[in-house]
C-alpha cells in the first residue's frame, strides 16, 4: 500500500516556489486540479499557506525532480518511506457488499440457532448488521422472516472461519460450566445445610462404630506411657545382665 503524500497543498506551494515543473506535473503529483496549481502560482489560491519541502520530509528526491523538470510529460514518483505507520483499525461494523447485504439475515438467523452464545455485539462484528435487525431475526418480526433460511456466514463470505471461531471461544470463555453454576454462584438453602450436616454426621457415626467394632485389646487401644516403657526397658536389660 503506498503511502499518500502529505500536506498535497503545502506541497505543491513549495513545488511551484522553488522548480521549474509544470503545472500538470505538480497538479499530478499532488493530486489537485491543474487550475488549482495555477491560481497557487497566480496568488489566488492556498494564500498564507506555507510551503513543505517534500526533499526533507524524504518523500521526493532533488534527482527525481531534476529527471522531471527536463522531461514534461515525466511524471513525479514518491519515495519509498523508511518508516511505515500501521493504519489504524476500523472500529464499528464490518463493510459488507452491497450484493451479499439481502443474505445478513440469513447470516444471522443461522448464527443464534448454532451459536446462541454469542452476543449481539459479536454477531454484529461478524455479519456487519444492527441489533434491531438481530432481534427481528430473533424474535421472527424481520418483514421477510417467513422467507428466511440460516445459511453460515462463512459460505456467503460475510466473514471467515477465523474470525467466527475466535468469537465463539470468546463467547464460550464468558460462559459458566455447569458445575460452577450449581455449586459455586448459588447460597444453599437451611434445609440443604441442614441435610449436609446430617450427612456429615452419619459418616462421623459411621467412624466411631467402627471405633467401637475395634476388638483388639484395651491396653494396646490405649496410647503409650513413656514411664512404662522405659521401666519395662529396664527391666528387660536387668534380667539379660544376670
Amino acid at each position: 500500500m503506498t503511502q499518500p503524500l502529505l500536506m498535497p497543498k503545502a506541497t505543491a506551494v513549495w513545488l511551484v516556489d522553488n522548480t521549474a515543473l509544470s503545472f500538470e506535473q505538480i497538479a499530478a503529483f499532488c493530486t489537485l486540479h491543474p487550475l488549482e496549481v495555477q491560481g497557487i502560482a497566480d496568488g489566488d489560491v492556498a494564500g498564507g499557506i506555507m510551503g513543505a519541502n517534500p526533499i526533507q520530509n524524504g518523500q521526493l528526491t532533488r534527482e527525481e525532480i531534476e529527471k522531471a523538470e527536463k522531461d514534461p510529460n515525466y511524471r513525479l514518483k514518491l519515495s519509498e518511506p523508511k518508516v511505515r505507520v500501521a493504519a489504524a483499525k476500523r472500529k464499528g461494523p464490518r463493510y459488507t457488499p452491497i450484493s451479499r447485504r439481502n443474505e445478513r439475515p440469513n447470516a444471522i438467523k443461522w448464527l443464534v440457532r448454532n451459536h446462541p452464545e454469542l452476543k449481539d455485539a459479536q454477531i454484529m462484528r461478524l455479519v456487519g448488521t444492527t441489533k434491531s435487525t438481530i432481534e427481528s431475526v430473533r424474535e421472527s418480526t424481520h418483514w421477510n422472516a417467513a422467507n428466511l433460511a440460516a445459511m453460515d456466514p462463512v459460505t456467503l463470505g460475510l466473514c471467515s472461519q477465523i474470525d467466527l471461531d475466535l468469537e465463539v471461544k470468546r463467547a464460550s470463555k464468558g460462559s459458566t460450566g455447569p458445575d460452577e453454576a450449581e455449586e459455586g454462584t448459588t447460597l444453599m438453602t437451611a434445609e440443604e445445610a441442614l441435610a449436609r450436616s446430617g450427612h456429615r454426621g452419619h459418616v462421623e457415626g459411621e467412624e466411631n462404630e467402627f471405633a467401637a467394632n475395634d476388638h483388639r485389646p484395651e491396653h494396646a487401644q490405649d496410647d503409650f506411657d513413656a514411664d512404662s516403657v522405659f521401666s519395662k526397658l529396664k527391666s528387660l536389660k536387668s534380667d539379660t545382665d544376670n
